[in-house]
């Protein structure tokens, strides 16, 4: 009997050492196929990420505005219960559309989502929050409008390129043009004239003195009827530019671009 038991285990033994060795053959031969890998389940899908309430504007080279759907105040902090900053309207003094650059949001106790946005109001430079239903949908904007109040130049940028570089008159010592982070509110063809030149921009940038802008306190960026003044400082607050270089602005830069005045 165990002499049975060994031949059975040697025929065994032989049978898979014969089966192994044509596996490993078959394995090495480019006309055979290797052996299939057992299929994994899928991956999970990453979790959806939410960003983080103050996440906007976070992007390079993007900023986000929305335009104001109905009166409303902008408070200190994202309540209903919160001190009123400002009372906000839908149209600009010019009589447009009221823009609002956004840089933050939040939701409050009761999950009431707010956003918090640049305000048109001295000091510049205040931030203020209001609810997201007043406004309407987002609008993105890659240009950023520069300028540079020591060098008198201003200088448009999308992204990260330059489009466009001009020099420009700013406000005598008396009459400063302020310095901040505002935003192009509308762009103004009603308003030709030799002061004025072809085209204005009217900003939310705020004189703490005077300005020359038509509807009071607000800095404008238009042409004028002196050129042979530029650069230099040579109005009440406002940015002024040769005719045919505001021309020129107006063609590529649109209403909501950033204004960095520094």
């Amino acid at each position: 009997m165990n002499r049975w038991r060994a031949i059975g285990a040697g025929v065994l033994a032989g049978a898979v050492i014969g089966v192994a060795a044509v596996a490993l053959a078959g394995y090495g031969d480019p006309a055979t196929p290797p052996p299939k890998r057992p299929e994994l389940p899928p991956a999970p899908r990453p979790a959806l990420v939410i960003p983080p309430p103050e996440g906007l504007g976070r992007e390079t080279g993007l900023t986000r505005w929305a335009p104001l759907r109905r009166p409303t105040p902008a408070r200190a902090a994202p309540s209903s219960a919160a001190r009123v900053l400002a009372r906000l309207s839908t149209r600009t003094p010019e009589r447009t559309a009221h823009p609002l650059p956004v840089v933050g949001r939040r939701a409050d106790g009761s999950g009431r989502l707010w956003l918090r946005v640049r305000l048109p109001i001295l000091p510049n430079g205040t931030l203020g929050w209001v609810p997201r239903r007043a406004v309407g949908g987002y609008e993105l904007v890659r240009h950023r409008l520069v300028v540079d109040l020591g060098e008198y130049e201003a200088t448009l940028l999308l992204g990260d390129r330059e489009v466009f570089s001009a020099p420009v008159g700013i406000g005598q010592a008396r009459w400063p043009t302020p310095r901040g982070e505002f935003i192009v509110r509308n762009r103004l063809e009603r308003y030709q004239s030799p002061q004025y030149g072809p085209v204005a921009f009217g900003t939310s940038a705020r004189s703490a003195t005077l300005t020359d802008w038509p509807a009071g306190g607000f800095v404008g960026i238009h042409g004028t009827d002196r050129p042979d003044i530029l650069p230099g400082e040579v109005s009440h607050g406002c940015i002024r530019l040769r005719n045919a270089d505001i021309l020129r602005l107006a063609e590529l830069m649109p209403v909501g671009t950033p204004v960095v005045i520094r």
